[in-house]
């Protein structure tokens, strides 16, 4: 077997596609569109590997815009070419391009469905930064809360309201901050989470009193259905929620508010909820959830990286 590299060319998404099958696991179908052409902004190289003519292997490094500090990597092997040593030649060769950003930092993530993945990232020397769930969050199981007159009071707010676009910023910065450091301005948050064609379909909040009377924001939770309203005949599937607090909160109050809010946005729906370690508060409610079997773990991820100097 001689193995052949080359920067990935028109039609190679079609010989990638056959060679390499449907993606074994989420995380695999949410990271093979980085593979494709060479890119200058953000900027991105993608070489494949070639057995003959073949296209076995491809794998990509690409600069991201919200995370500066760290290249996304991202390796895929045909299930004939495993183990040969073909993906441990990809990265190396991808390390040796030039990112304008100087930045040499890798970071890439896996499933606990992919011990070989897992393998293959300690075999680089990568270590793990974070652990990512998504949960399926059952409906109606958390008892609605009763708000008194001068208690917290739920209000619907537009996803394209200053107020949440400004909560949604600090909020990615502050969860990020620790282990991932991120650049999200006012303009990336309604691009990237906010705007229509994100399929943010409506937000609510927490406050701690009407918002008339000064109220400051206790959580936030958007949601970006699956299922058009408009096809009455497709399947209700499960709603995707993105659930923040206010980062300066005591712990345990933060932890009520995002209770008290899920409870209230699960009523008659379930809804899948991604949730990293560094979100201590969602964190620990879902992990109570587990407990009263309320929820349960659709998916597991690990993100790890080989900083600078590795």
């Amino acid at each position: 077997m001689t193995i052949s590299y080359r920067p990935w060319q028109e039609g190679d998404e079609v010989a990638a596609r056959e060679r390499f099958g449907e993606p074994d696991t989420p995380q695999s179908a949410l990271d093979r569109p980085l593979l494709g052409p060479d890119a200058p902004d953000p900027w991105r190289r993608c070489l494949v590997a070639l057995d003959g003519d073949r296209v076995v292997a491809a794998g990509a490094v690409s600069e991201a815009r919200l995370h500066p500090t760290r290249l996304w990597l991202y390796v895929e092997v045909a299930p004939t070419h495993r183990r040969q040593g073909i993906a441990t030649q990809l990265v190396r060769r991808l390390r040796q391009e030039a990112a304008p950003s100087a930045v040499t930092a890798l970071r890439s993530r896996y499933t606990t469905e992919n011990p070989a993945a897992a393998a293959f990232a300690r075999a680089l020397g990568m270590q793990p930064i974070q652990r990512t769930r998504i949960a399926r969050i059952e409906a109606g199981g958390l008892p609605e809360p009763m708000f008194g007159p001068a208690g917290p009071v739920l209000e619907d707010l537009a996803t394209g309201s200053v107020e949440l676009t400004k909560l949604v910023a600090a909020y990615y910065d502050r969860v990020h901050a620790s282990w991932d450091p991120a650049e999200m301005t006012l303009g990336r948050a309604q691009d990237l989470l906010l705007a229509p064609q994100t399929g943010a379909h409506g937000a609510v909040v927490l406050r701690d009193r009407a918002g008339g009377l000064g109220g400051s924001v206790l959580a936030f939770a958007i949601s970006y259905p699956a299922a058009t309203e408009e096809d009455d005949a497709a399947p209700r599937r499960d709603t995707e929620l993105l659930l923040g607090y206010d980062t300066e909160l005591a712990p345990a109050r933060a932890r009520a508010a995002v209770r008290q809010l899920l409870a209230m946005v699960t009523a008659r729906y379930p809804v899948l909820l991604e949730v990293d370690d560094a979100m201590a508060p969602v964190s620990d409610v879902v992990d109570a959830l587990l407990g009263e079997e309320l929820a349960q773990v659709v998916t597991e991820s690990t993100l790890v990286a080989l900083d600078e100097g590795a």
